[in-house]
């Protein structure tokens, strides 16, 4: 028993989500304020036009949010985290300290002036 479905679910998926698992286990779900009990047909009619509308909810969004996407991409954006710009002449100093054995990894990421993931990026492409 819950007094708002808002106490029960953060979104109206979750609440449908989280009713659906105490029906499947046999437990009944009643709501007081909107007057929804799973344990008769009329709730469980609600209920799942409830369950209808989340669903229908979430395609929709998916389609806008595709829609979008091919939009950006006709204007030519890609989308994603910008690329880095590439120093060869960094890259280049960042293999030439790693064959020293002297200079740790922190090492060479502060002579050169990079972060420890570029320097593994730098040495990772370099192998390939």
């Amino acid at each position: 028993m819950v007094w708002k479905l808002d106490r029960l679910g953060r979104s109206l998926p979750h609440l449908v989500e989280t009713v659906s698992l105490l029906i499947e286990q046999g437990i009944g779900f009643k709501n007081l304020q909107e007057n929804i009990d799973t344990t008769t047909s009329g709730g469980k009619l609600i209920f799942h036009i409830f369950a209808s509308l989340a669903e229908f909810e979430r395609d929709i969004i998916r389609d806008r949010t595709n829609a979008g996407l091919s939009a950006a991409r006709a204007r030519g954006r890609l989308g994603g985290r910008p690329k880095g710009a590439a120093d060869e002449n960094k890259q280049k100093a960042a293999l030439a300290l790693k064959n020293d054995p002297k200079y740790s990894v922190k090492e060479i990421c502060e002579i050169v002036g990079i972060s420890r993931n570029t320097y593994y990026k730098y040495t990772k492409t370099a192998l390939m």
